[in-house]
């Protein structure tokens, strides 16, 4: 018996300049398992659009008119079944991607990245696979000025503090980018105590993503001793 093909990934695309947007639409569009369902100008449009359309994926620019790429972003994540959010950037290290970050969004692509690896990008994030290699996220920390850096350091080890031994080990593998298997293997623990133990530091911090994790790891500076 044959078995009914999944249902396409629906992408809702969120951006100022209306060529982006239509190449973006025709990039994606094919992509046999890809469907764009709309297109929106700014962050205001794109909230009322989300609503209607349920999107599995935004790609959201971030410098818009009106309500911007950031705001829009931090009110989506804030809802229950929020889709997820690729910030769409012309920085590979921008001070204002931190932010979207630890909003909640699943990782960013600068906008001149080959159509390919924008394809694979909104396929990873739909099945909820963060989009920020380890080497990315430490490149966009180092290069972001920030004068309250040690503020930051001692209070995101305040908050892991919170967290068990085994429960800490499994969130600093998350911040060096591995995935369930990897930490399974590194850790020796079954993939689904790996599961487990990344859903009780979601639920303790209040995150939504594995980003998150990782973003609160870096600024309480545990992988200057972990090892690659």
């Amino acid at each position: 018996m044959t078995q009914p093909a999944d249902p396409p990934i629906t992408v809702l695309l969120v951006d100022d300049d209306p060529l982006v947007r239509a190449g973006l639409t025709i990039m994606l569009g094919g992509a046999p398992d890809l469907r764009v369902v709309g297109d929106a100008g700014d962050g205001a449009q794109a909230l009322a659009l989300v609503d209607e359309h349920h999107p599995d994926v935004v790609l959201m620019d971030i410098r818009m008119p009106g309500m911007d790429g950031l705001t829009a972003t931090e009110r989506l994540r804030a809802r229950r079944n929020a889709p997820e959010v690729i910030v769409l950037t012309t920085f590979d290290a921008d001070q204002h991607v931190l932010r979207a970050l630890r909003a909640g969004a699943a990782g960013f692509l600068v906008k001149d990245t080959p159509p390919e690896e924008i394809v694979a990008a909104v396929r990873q994030v739909a099945c909820g696979n963060p989009v920020l290699s380890p080497t990315v996220l430490r490149r966009l920390i180092a290069r972001v000025a920030d004068p309250e850096a040690d503020l930051r350091r001692s209070r995101a080890r305040q908050r892991l503090a919170h967290l068990n031994d085994r429960e800490r080990e499994v969130a600093v593998a998350v911040g060096r980018g591995l995935s369930n298997a990897q930490i399974s293997a590194a850790l020796h623990l079954s993939v689904p105590t790996v599961k487990t133990h990344v859903s009780a530091i979601l639920a303790k911090f209040g995150f939504t993503n594995r980003v998150q994790i990782a973003l609160l790891v870096h600024d309480a500076g545990l992988l200057d001793d972990a090892t690659p």
